[in-house]
């Protein structure tokens, strides 16, 4: 043992060779029983951050109590102190997601929503999406903050303004994905200018603003609700009646307990006005309980909102309508992977059932549908341009999936929409190639790959090797090898 300390490296690391002074933490390393007072205070602060404590927790009788048991040389920071110190975490998170996101070759696409709290004080939200160094998927909320009235869109713009100027991304925003509200059309074409006067945009801002599909997708679908909203209602006051008291909630498991039959494994759900998925929550749960709801319309007289069997039918109808909306929805909501290259196959399902089901002979299936379809129209008439072209990167899908779509909806107008796709993917191409490629902007500026690409994919006849060659032999080397992995790219099947 004493050889072994006379030459024990970790021993020697320590000022204080005591061995009484040492012990073996949770991680199963030697380490000096002698605490680092920053590494408290940064567990401290990270306990503070990750689970919402307050600031003056520290200060608790007990905890300070705990904390002093486990070593009396700790010092208990204030309240002062523990606000430095999570202010300090912040701005040092702040300043790693600003390494990453300047690191990044990938431009950064911006998602937003405003709220208006119980003391009808407005608060904003700030996203920033973005493919990392390591190719990963990221999401960080670079703001969330209270935003002084009035709420309009040109002080939504400057505020925002503010914001991307703060984490120095301006130069890097590649589209803002917002509501319909109306306030967001002047934001999102205040905040194009602004970017634009610094020529910070793609292809001149044509992709900067995206609509919120799932926004889209609830008005939508609440408008095609609208048909059945006698039935809904009901439902709707029949669960408020039944979850209003205990002893109707007691009454209520009694009848599901005498009609037997019924899975119990979800309970009823109360719909949320503002989204439409958590009414068809809503309807698929109360369906399974029918029976339950007669057989308390018979045992309670004060229950007055049960639905008839013909109102329960549409309701089924309409359950069964929406169902692939549901999971639709919860496809392109998704955050945890990639959602771009989905979005146009979900729209196109989209108005493929509407318009399915608008010829239905069900005459409430069918006014939904129609009525949805207007909605549509208005919203969707023309898919997304730059999701579409997310599809054609998907190499499951490519142009021959976009044309099998666009044949199916309209045959007429389907080479036509693909061409002007086409010509709007090589477009957003050669900006990428202009702001990647180490060759000078003179020689970026003498092509026009958006013309000449288009003309020779279109071409009946596929030119040969030697072709290709001599096709391209103009065009300064590296924009050479881009273009050819695109066109190749494009021709693998």
């Amino acid at each position: 043992m004493l050889r072994h300390l006379s030459k024990c490296v970790v021993l020697k690391k320590l000022k204080d060779n005591d061995v009484g002074k040492m012990i073996i933490d949770h991680a199963g390393k030697l380490r000096s029983r002698e605490i680092d007072q920053k590494v408290v205070d940064d567990l401290i602060s990270m306990a503070i951050i990750q689970h919402g404590l307050p600031y003056n927790f520290v200060q608790y009788k007990w905890i300070k109590e705990l904390l002093i048991y486990l070593n009396p040389e700790v010092r208990v920071p204030s309240r002062n102190t523990a606000v430095s110190n999570v202010s300090k975490k912040f701005h040092e998170h702040k300043e790693r997601v600003k390494v990453a996101m300047h690191k990044s070759h990938s431009r950064i696409c911006l998602t937003s929503d405003c709220w208006t709290s119980i003391t009808q004080q407005g608060y904003i939200c700030l996203t920033a999406h973005f493919v990392d160094a390591s190719w990963k998927l990221n999401s960080k909320i670079i703001a969330y903050c209270k935003m002084e009235p009035p709420h309009t869109g040109h002080d939504l713009a400057q505020k925002f303004f503010a914001l991307l100027l703060d984490w120095g991304i301006d130069r890097k925003i590649f589209s803002i994905t917002l509501d319909n509200a109306s306030a967001n059309e002047v934001l999102q074409k205040i905040l194009s200018e602004q970017l634009k006067l610094q020529n910070n945009l793609i292809c001149n801002g044509d992709y900067f603003h995206i609509r919120c599909s799932a926004h889209i997708l609830n008005i939508i679908v609440q408008e095609g609700l609208r048909v059945a909203s006698d039935a809904l209602h009901k439902i709707r006051e029949s669960i408020k009646y039944v979850r209003g008291s205990e002893a109707r909630k007691i009454a209520f498991k009694e009848c599901v307990v005498q009609v037997r039959g019924i899975d119990t494994k979800v309970g009823l759900r109360m719909d949320v006005a503002t989204r439409w998925n958590s009414t068809y929550l809503m309807l698929e749960s109360a369906i399974r309980y029918r029976r339950a709801f007669g057989s308390l319309a018979i045992r309670d007289r004060a229950y007055v909102h049960c639905p008839s069997n013909d109102e329960w039918k549409r309701a089924e109808k309409m359950c069964e309508f929406l169902k692939p909306f549901y999971v639709m929805t919860n496809l392109i909501s998704g955050s945890s992977y990639p959602t771009s290259n989905r979005y146009f196959m979900q729209v196109w399902k989209i108005e493929c059932l509407l318009r399915e089901n608008a010829k239905s002979d069900d005459l409430t299936i069918k006014d939904m549908a129609l009525n949805m379809m207007n909605k549509f129209s208005k919203y969707w008439d023309h898919y997304c341009d730059i999701l579409a072209i997310g599809a054609i990167l998907d190499p499951r899908m490519k142009f021959e999936a976009i044309w099998f779509c666009y044949s199916k909806i309209d045959p007429s107008t389907c080479e036509e929409k693909i061409n002007i796709l086409k010509e709007k993917m090589y477009k957003l191409f050669e900006e990428y190639v202009k702001l990647h490629s180490n060759e000078s902007n003179t020689s970026s500026s003498q092509i026009s790959p958006s013309t000449h690409i288009a003309s020779f994919t279109n071409d009946e006849q596929v030119m040969d090797a030697f072709d290709v060659s001599f096709y391209l032999s103009n065009f300064p080397t590296q924009l050479v090898l881009f273009y050819l992995h695109l066109i190749s790219y494009l021709s693998m099947t």
